[in-house]
């Protein structure tokens, strides 16, 4: 992917002003890949959560611990003794000293530190789930915007074409008209047409410009105002997708699936760290420690002590409350949750990929309509425009033709939009989204 990438930064930055790049649609999924903003923090929380699974983290590591202090007492005394007399001190200045490292380590707490490293795992696949979401709805969102670039292109295309039959029809209307077989009312409506579709046109390069703008902003480019060509011109629509195929693809890969299946997971963990509450936890502990008391007054100048410890901590809790029992039901209920969480999710998903597998169906048979309309409007506007040319047609029945060739082609054009964009949903809905960036 970063191959992809560098390649397509040096064709930009070798690409003159005036000249503009040629994209693909794996160029476009290669830089918003590397730069979209959401791909980059869904990575920062997948490396989180990846940091986070430890045998530390979990409690398998004993913990060391130093500690020292350094201190000492300045203090004043008066002895009343019993035959009157009286002891001053004043200024007695006393230190201590202490440094000391422990050890500490759970070597049995009820199975809790084997579950928690489990649980740590599913959370760092969890995390690689979401990133690989944010991917695969990248990916899709990329594929429906550089194919809706097309889509406006091809339509300011139409439009082009539109404008260039109404001048034809003017210049036809003005040699009439100089002839005298033609009045200016026809001249002039016929350059009310021309600004119509001149200012429909003019339109359509918002639209085109608006589409570059949206790749533009999926890609993180660094300058929105971008300007590009699309490699292809034309959207291509896949017709072999099958219901059955996709269904067990998507059983066995969808993404939210796999994140619901593993809070399952997780809630099941969790359910047995309430139980390993029941057992007994065994610790140990050791550790070295160096004590040095300055005396100023008495009999010792001063005093050292050093030496090691160590102790095992053996308890079990016999009551806490019920505390443990409400936990334990309430952790059974969230476990049956998340396991009918998953059902409907389940179900919403086939649910989707059955009606828009219907509609994918449906837009295909459309597609072939839409190609015949296209061809037989095509071919009435060529005898329209001979027998406009020879009179037989009036400037109204022309302009219906006219306009009932560029409908069809736009009509065309939404259809195999529509289409593409069911195809991607259905791909996304059956971890199949990758199939576009190859």
């Amino acid at each position: 992917m970063k191959i992809k990438f560098l390649s397509f930064l040096m064709l930009l930055s070798f690409t003159g002003v005036e000249a503009q790049s040629v994209i693909g649609l794996n160029d476009c999924i290669a830089m918003g890949l590397e730069r979209n903003f959401a791909i980059r923090v869904a990575r920062n929380y997948e490396a989180i959560s990846a940091n986070n699974y430890s045998k530390g983290n979990a409690g398998y590591l004993p913990t060391v611990d130093f500690n020292s202090r350094y201190g000492g007492t300045i203090n004043n005394s008066i002895q009343n003794l019993n035959d009157g007399s009286r002891n001053t001190t004043s200024g007695t200045h006393n230190t201590t000293a202490y440094a000391g490292i422990g050890l500490d380590l759970t070597i049995f707490d009820g199975f809790n530190v084997q579950t928690t490293y489990k649980k740590l795992e599913e959370l760092k696949q969890i995390g690689a789930l979401n990133t690989q979401m944010e991917v695969e709805h990248l990916i899709a969102d990329i594929v429906a915007a550089y194919y809706d670039y097309i889509q406006q292109v091809q339509m300011l295309k139409n439009m082009k074409y539109a404008v260039s039959l109404s001048k034809e029809r003017l210049r036809i209307d003005e040699e009439r008209y100089l002839l005298g077989s033609n009045s200016k009312l026809q001249v002039l409506q016929s350059r009310v047409y021309l600004n119509t579709d001149s200012s429909y046109l003019s339109r359509q390069f918002e639209t085109v410009k608006a589409a570059q703008i949206r790749l533009n902003t999926l890609m993180a480019a660094e300058n929105l105002d971008f300007v590009f060509q699309s490699q292809d011109t034309s959207i291509q629509v896949n017709a072999g997708l099958l219901y059955e195929q996709l269904l067990q693809q998507m059983l066995q890969k969808n993404t939210s699936l796999l994140i619901a299946s593993k809070n399952k997971n997780i809630s099941a963990y969790d359910k047995k760290l309430i139980e390993s509450r029941a057992y007994p936890y065994l610790n140990f502990s050791s550790g070295y420690s160096y004590t040095l008391n300055d005396y100023s007054t008495g009999t010792y100048k001063n005093q050292s002590t050093y030496g090691m410890s160590y102790g095992l901590n053996l308890g079990i809790t016999f009551f806490d409350g019920n505390n443990q029992k409400r936990s334990l039901k309430n952790s059974t209920l969230d476990l049956k949750n998340k396991e009918l969480l998953y059902q409907n999710l389940e179900q919403s998903v086939r649910a989707d990929l059955l009606r828009i597998y219907h509609a994918y169906s449906n837009n295909l048979r459309l597609i072939r309509l839409e190609e015949q309309n296209l061809l037989t409007a095509a071919e009435n506007l060529e005898i329209a425009l001979e027998r406009y040319k020879l009179g037989s047609l009036s400037g109204i029945e022309l302009r219906e033709v006219q306009k009932s060739l560029l409908d069809a082609k736009e009509s065309l054009l939404s259809i195999e939009y529509q289409t593409k964009l069911a195809e991607v949903s259905l791909q996304l809905i059956a971890g199949q989204i990758m199939v576009y960036f190859q």
